[in-house]
């Protein structure tokens, strides 16, 4: 893969594409329709496993017949030795829950550094199950907690024991055994926090690779322990699951409000992550060749994904109409992309004009999956240093300019309208995770958190044109000694004015302001998928499914599980 700088010189000339313009990227509706890609982190990750040929075994299997115990998976990697700590404890029904509220789980998990001796075991023992009633140390990576599928883990022990396979279509309509409730990383509760997992262990050192880590091994644990429970119970009559179906099971995951703020707090990263994508869709606009097999692969890929979008269920209105009107435009995609497809801006044109949002961002994941001789490689430039730099000696019109430029779309907003001002963002005080609330209904508003960046944005502005009246010849360090309140969003101003993308061009603070497109942006670079909204204020959604098995490392890896489908048995599905 070409460094960074000459790709991005590759696209410069009389000839060359653009990426996509930051209004058209940035809106929040279009982050909203955002799909995995082969740069979302799970699928980058498990390419390092599967090229790099991680051996991964079970170093402790302590388990009960009914499942419980303790687990410890070591890791060897190229460059590191690490464990995978998992405490499995009865639960009772009436106190499984899957909000964030919960004191206790089925599973307790945690990635450590090195090999798990006794000693720190038991400290493990100790603090993993309470999770954030508990408190690790920096050998923890990642910490986290999982809950039995109420619909499919009995079931799959009972088929199994019984000497069955688990029904495709049950399945399909939940394609998991466990779903996990919260993923902790990056220094929270005395884990070894971003900087020392970056910069002494390679093998993590990309955005939330620890953390996706510790969902894989999950979903490996969780088909380990359902054969294991199953044998347990009939050992004359059980039979493992086949790999096929194996493959098919994922992790559930639920997320809410407590990922929408990463969105607005790193936008230096956001950028870069955004800009990776763009920059792959322009290399593929540019540079991709367009032959028979090309095309064939693109009308297999268009029709897969229509596919998977018809096996994914909701009960959620907004998202099933969502998903209908994808499969429609992946339809007229593949009639739009015949034999005559000479170029991918037509193709991306057409699609602008005749498709969905999320119908448009599909068939950019769609175009990735096509050159992974062009994509694979960009996520090594996806960490980057987060410091926004006030520059104190930039001229005012300067400021001015920069705003008017940067961050015209704030300043199109009518921020004195009825509901544009609705809504606060808050941390609550019993779990610290963000809650919205309605400033005419609750109390605490001055305790909001800064995420209205048009809103601070569009008072910075007039304060500044104010100040400009009376010192046009001033400085940013003379403006700020008037306003020092205003010192983190000028400094946020300037330093995004460096940035491509970046800002999310949209009114957080609007009374319809819809939470669930920011979950689904951050969701899509984790690369999960089935979305299922529970409320416009989280989603439940899958992780993993059609990824390999732990047993699959080793073996030639072909990286084709975008889109998973349900998989037929025997010519019946």
């Amino acid at each position: 893969m070409m460094r960074l700088a000459a790709i991005k010189a590759s696209l410069r000339g009389p000839n060359a594409l653009p990426l996509r313009p930051v209004d058209q990227v940035m809106n929040l509706e279009r982050l909203g329709a955002m799909h995995q890609s082969r740069l979302s982190f799970m699928r980058i990750l498990v390419r390092r496993i599967m090229l790099e040929r991680w051996q991964i075994h079970t170093a402790r299997l302590n388990l009960c017949a009914e499942g419980y115990g303790t687990v410890i998976y070591e890791i060897n990697t190229a460059q590191g030795l690490f464990s995978f700590v998992i405490f499995s404890d009865y639960l009772n029904s009436a106190e499984r829950n899957d909000r964030v509220v919960a004191s206790k789980w089925d599973l307790t998990m945690a990635l450590v550094e090195g090999r798990v001796e006794d000693d720190y075991l038991a400290f493990l023992r100790q603090n993993v199950p309470l999770q954030e009633a508990g408190r690790v140390d920096a050998r923890v990576f990642v910490l986290s907690r999982a809950n039995r599928s109420a619909r499919n883990f009995d079931y799959v022990v009972d088929q199994l024991s019984k000497g069955e396979q688990p029904d495709v279509a049950k399945i399909a309509k939940v394609g998991y055994l466990y779903r996990t409730t919260a993923v902790y990383g990056s220094g929270k509760l005395g884990m070894a926090d971003w900087d020392k997992v970056s910069s002494r262990y390679p093998d993590f050192a990309r955005p939330f690779a620890a953390e996706m880590f510790a969902c894989l091994m999950l979903r490996n644990f969780s088909l380990l322990q359902v054969e294991h429970i199953a044998q347990q119970r009939n050992p004359q009559q059980y039979q493992p699951m086949l790999p096929e179906i194996k493959r098919y099971f994922g992790i559930g995951n639920s997320t809410g409000l407590g990922m929408a703020p990463y969105l607005i707090n790193h936008p230096v990263l956001i950028n870069q992550w955004i800009e990776m994508r763009e920059l792959a869709l322009a290399l593929v606009r540019s540079l991709g060749h367009i032959d028979d097999r090309i095309r064939q692969q693109l009308d297999a890929l268009l029709a897969r994904s229509a596919q998977h979008m018809a096996e994914t269920l909701t009960e959620d209105p907004w998202q099933s109409d969502n998903n209908a009107r994808v499969i429609e435009d992946l339809s007229a995609l593949r009639e739009q992309s015949g034999s005559l497809l000479h170029n991918w801006n037509d193709l991306l044109a057409w699609s602008e004009q005749h498709c969905s949002l999320q119908g448009q961002e599909l068939l950019v994941s769609i175009l990735l999956e096509l050159y992974p001789q062009l994509v694979d490689g960009l996520d090594d430039y996806y960490c980057v240093e987060e410091f926004l730099d006030l520059d104190s000696l930039m001229p005012l019109q300067k400021l001015k300019e920069v705003i008017e430029r940067r961050y015209d779309w704030a300043l199109k907003i009518d921020f004195n309208a009825i509901g544009s001002r609705d809504i606060f963002w808050y941390r609550s005080e019993d779990k610290m995770e963000p809650r919205l609330g309605q400033c005419a209904l609750d109390g605490g508003r001055e305790k909001q958190m800064p995420l209205g960046v048009g809103y601070a944005v569009y008072k910075c502005y007039q304060l500044l044109c104010q100040y400009i009246k009376e010192h046009p010849d001033h400085t940013t360090a003379r403006f700020m000694v008037a306003r020092p309140k205003l010192r983190g969003i000028v400094r946020r101003i300037q330093s995004m004015d460096r940035c491509v993308y970046g800002d999310i061009q949209a009114n957080l603070l609007a009374k319809d302001v819809l939470p669930m497109h920011l979950l689904r942006c951050k969701l899509s670079f984790f690369g999960v998928s089935k979305f299922d909204p529970r409320s416009k204020l989280w989603v439940r959604n899958t992780m993993y499914q059609g990824a390999p098995l732990l047993e699959d490392i080793g073996h030639v890896y072909n990286d084709d599980w975008f889109m998973p489908l349900a998989p037929v048995l025997g010519g019946i599905d």
